[in-house]
């Protein structure tokens, strides 16, 4: 991985912020296998709702998608299937993940994914002035405006949030 200015890690995630002209700030943190967005809330010193996971899972065709939602909460699969019209939903094998993403699991990024993937986001991310989100590395979270990403990445918004 490359380095660029200011320290900041190159991924296929910060190229794509960069060439969609998407402001984001840097925030590099000591990273713990299977720490989840918990850690990653602790090491920046924010709420974990601003945490932001990127979440890869597929239909009952196996066909993949991306799910964004708070690090505090879960998503229900049941309810994310009706509202996205699907029959069922489950989350994707690691291993699955990773060929459709090209990121390694723990540092999955919706930016620059090896495949253009459909996007279902949360829509009480929508809410938040700021966000924290995989930069496509793990241990590395990028900063962002939450609008930034419904222009970017063109999600479906839904309310499929449980605690």
């Amino acid at each position: 991985m490359s380095r660029t200015p200011g320290n900041t890690p190159e991924t296929p995630a910060t190229r794509f912020l960069r060439e969609h002209r998407v402001a984001f700030s840097s925030h590099p943190y000591a990273y713990e296998e299977h720490g989840g967005t918990k850690v990653s809330a602790r090491e920046l010193n924010v709420h974990e709702h601003s945490v932001v996971k990127t979440l890869i899972m597929e239909d009952e065709g196996r066909h993949p998608l991306v799910v964004l939602m708070h690090g505090d909460r879960k998503v229900s699969t049941k309810e994310l299937a009706r509202q996205s019209g699907h029959k069922q939903i489950s989350p994707c094998d690691p291993a699955v993940a990773q060929r459709h993403t090209g990121y390694l699991v723990g540092g999955t990024s919706p930016f620059g994914t090896r495949k253009a993937l459909p996007v279902f986001m949360e829509r009480s991310i929508l809410d938040l002035p700021l966000i924290y989100i995989n930069g496509g590395k793990r241990g590395f979270l990028v900063g962002v405006h939450p609008h930034d990403i419904v222009q970017t990445l063109k999600p479906q918004l839904v309310t499929v949030a449980i605690d």
